[in-house]
């Protein structure tokens, strides 16, 4: 079965620089699939795409030796399921608040006897190779994120269950939901609070812990701090920051 590079990065110790895509375009996600991200998300909760197009967004990003994973829009497992079918290596599940949504969201990442996966990967066997079944749960990766006050308050059971690789800190929910506030910043002392926390709660449990963060000097940040898979903005926001910079910069040499 084809490595997924996310485990090695973390066997060796290095972090994970992950990319998220939005746009709803197998292209868009070829061409940010070649920027050298070690891992790309298409986001199925705040993404445009449908699931024909998702599929084909994981088609793209396979050009390439980038991860492809996907963020479901809830905690589906048919949904779950059929990304994985389709091709990706790693899931990542919204809004988990305790230990029995945790316990539903990897038992559908992981064939039986470790869980409930339904055995069809249609995709996933070309992509990943003929011995897929065999190797799928060792290989896929299951990301649970916390990102309101109920699951950070049940951090430590959620992060407990059995074949859960990485916590996903949602800093935009959870920040809303301590402090009314919204944004990506860890700039007020409740979020810092509440990251360094999940943090030593994942070093605890023997789990990964990962974000999103602001920009990449955020993401530097992270890092330094202890997380080990950081996501830096999405294809549209980086689009739209690249296109308004340039836009700025004519303007202000015709000026």
């Amino acid at each position: 079965m084809r490595e997924n590079r996310v485990r090695t990065l973390w066997a060796e110790g290095k972090a994970v620089i992950n990319g998220w895509l939005h746009s709803p375009s197998a292209w868009s996600a070829e061409v940010m699939a070649h920027q050298g991200w070690d891992s790309l998300v298409v986001d199925m909760q705040h993404g445009m795409m449908g699931m024909e197009t998702a599929i084909q967004m994981l088609q793209a990003i396979s050009t390439t030796d980038t991860v492809p994973m996907a963020r479901v829009n809830w905690n589906s497992p048919g949904d779950i399921m059929r990304l994985l079918d389709a091709g990706a290596y790693g899931i990542i599940c919204p809004m988990v608040e305790t230990r029995a949504e945790c316990e539903a969201f990897v038992g559908a990442c992981r064939f039986p006897p470790l869980g409930y996966r339904s055995l069809g990967p249609t995709r996933a066997r070309v992509y990943a190779g003929e011995d897929y079944a065999e190797h799928a749960n060792d290989t896929i990766l299951a990301l649970a994120m916390i990102e309101t006050q109920t699951g950070f308050d049940n951090r430590d059971e959620i992060l407990s269950v059995e074949g859960l690789d990485c916590v996903f800190v949602g800093i935009g929910d959870l920040r809303l939901t301590m402090t009314g506030e919204a944004g990506l910043s860890s700039s007020d002392a409740t979020l810092d609070a509440a990251l360094d926390a999940i943090l030593a709660s994942a070093r605890r449990h023997g789990v990964k812990a990962g974000l999103f963060s602001a920009d990449a000097d955020h993401a530097i940040d992270m890092l330094k701090r202890g997380y080990e898979f950081v996501t830096v903005g999405n294809d549209t926001s980086l689009m739209a920051s690249a296109a308004s910079a340039a836009v700025a910069t004519v303007r202000e040499g015709i000026a």
